[in-house]
């Protein structure tokens, strides 16, 4: 009776009270209020059900928490990552960019359309349509980042519609001139960065050139977006390890590495077992940013931290294939090779889902990584707990592998090979932030 009064009280739809009575009913009679291991094992089990939606994992969570922390009052509830056990559930969108090149399919070999007369072009959705179809047709063919077509499709569906409600004309009867045009909005008008207005360039040129087919133009008259790049944002050593102490597994594993290995937040989550080399001391990262492979160095102090989430990995996923759940998501042309590579050991994600998620276009049911976002809000929550007055993201982990590298003397050509920059130039902004004569000198102040 206590539980039903509490969640009266709460922000909970009267409808889904009898579903949080449900779940705590069920956590109970699994013996979860026993101790946290008992409740991680009851929620692994919830996550094996194919039937079972992320939402409908997170409810369970949610009615285990105040069932334990609000009306038993359990000791051990109150320091027990409820949130963070709620955020591995989250599944995968089907346009993410995991699965988008499955889940989006794209016509191959279709005949060319002809290029419409202003006349033709009456209805501006078919025609941003068959745009965004060719565009997505030419990048794909280039084998180009999954990223990078999210970001082209996006700022040119923008200007498409910005051709079509400001100019009056499709993209082809403009040309090159609307590029102009947009540029000059974006600056004036949206106050966007030098960056954000660099990267509407870069994508309305590559469908000029290579949808359009118009091959040479150049453009007179920009006006710049003001401002200048803003310097990476870096944590000194000490609020690293004071973030850190923040995070609890597995998502303190994940930020160790970004931070311990210079791995972007999308290479950290889709790591497999087999991309460890303990014996090498090596990670191998896979179609990285432009679909670019490197192997980075395996921090030894996370040696045996690695082999202890491993293990109990293995241990679950044996569970898993006990009750024919041990299936793991792989790229299709990986699955038609080796059709029982999904289920193999090797081919498993470090930090894995809790719950089963369905492939959006095949409806397969397995198992995915976790979502980028749960990290990003968990490292969010951490830098404030810690009290930091920084504007620090999963990205600050990787600025600051580069900083203290060059820091400690490391070549900065060894550094450019460990982040995977294409550019010597990029990596020597990390420069300008690192502690050094000239940026982390002494103030006339503290001369004596």
């Amino acid at each position: 009776m206590k539980f039903i009064h509490r969640i009266a009280t709460l922000p909970i739809k009267p409808g889904s009270r009898d579903y949080y009575l449900h779940w705590a009913e069920s956590w109970t009679k699994a013996r979860g209020h026993q101790s946290p291991e008992r409740t991680q094992e009851y929620f692994d089990a919830l996550g094996r059900s194919a039937h079972l939606a992320d939402w409908q994992y997170r409810q369970a969570v949610d009615a285990a928490r105040v069932l334990a922390c609000d009306v038993l009052t359990i000791a051990w509830a109150s320091s027990f990552d409820w949130r963070g056990l709620s955020d591995q559930s989250r599944s995968l969108e089907p346009d993410h960019r995991t699965v988008a090149r499955e889940s989006i399919r794209v016509r191959a070999n279709l005949p060319p359309s002809p290029t419409p007369t202003p006349e033709q072009v009456v209805d501006a959705d078919s025609e941003l349509k068959r745009l965004t179809d060719s565009l997505r047709r030419t990048i794909r063919i280039k084998n180009m980042a999954m990223a990078t077509e999210e970001t082209y499709v996006h700022w040119n569906c923008r200007f498409i519609r910005f051709c079509f409600q400001r100019l009056g004309q499709s993209p082809e009867v403009a040309g090159p001139p609307a590029i102009t045009a947009y540029l000059d909005f974006l600056a004036l008008e949206c106050n966007v960065a030098p960056t954000t207005q660099k990267q509407a360039l870069n994508a309305m040129a590559f469908l000029m050139k290579n949808v359009l087919g118009i091959e040479e133009f150049t453009l007179d008259h920009l006006t710049p977006a003001r401002g200048q790049r803003r310097p990476p944002v870096v944590m000194t050593r000490e609020e690293v390890r004071a973030v850190l102490a923040h995070l609890e597994a597995p998502w303190k594993l994940a930020a160790q590495l970004m931070y311990g290995s210079g791995l972007r937040l999308m290479e950290a989550m889709r790591l497999r077992v087999k991309d460890l080399d303990f014996g090498q001391g090596t990670i191998t990262i896979h179609d990285g940013k432009g679909g670019k492979h490197r192997v980075v160095t395996l921090p030894r102090a996370l040696e045996e931290q690695l082999k202890q989430h491993l293990s109990r990995l293995r241990e679950k996923h044996l569970q898993d294939l006990a009750v024919a759940a041990g299936d793991v998501h792989m790229p299709e042309a990986l699955l038609r090779k080796w059709p029982n590579a999904s289920r193999e050991w090797c081919w498993q994600y470090i930090f894995a889902s809790a719950t089963l998620c369905p492939h959006p276009r095949t409806g397969r049911i397995a198992r995915h990584h976790l979502h980028e976002s749960s990290m990003q809000r968990q490292l969010k929550d951490a830098v404030r707990k810690a009290g930091i007055p920084k504007r620090a993201t999963c990205h600050t982990m990787r600025h600051s592998f580069a900083t203290h590298l060059l820091e400690s003397g490391t070549d900065i050509r060894t550094v450019q090979s460990l982040m995977g920059h294409a550019s010597v130039e990029t990596t020597m902004i990390y420069l300008h932030v690192m502690k050094r004569p000239g940026a982390g000198g002494p103030s006339p102040l503290d001369l004596s």
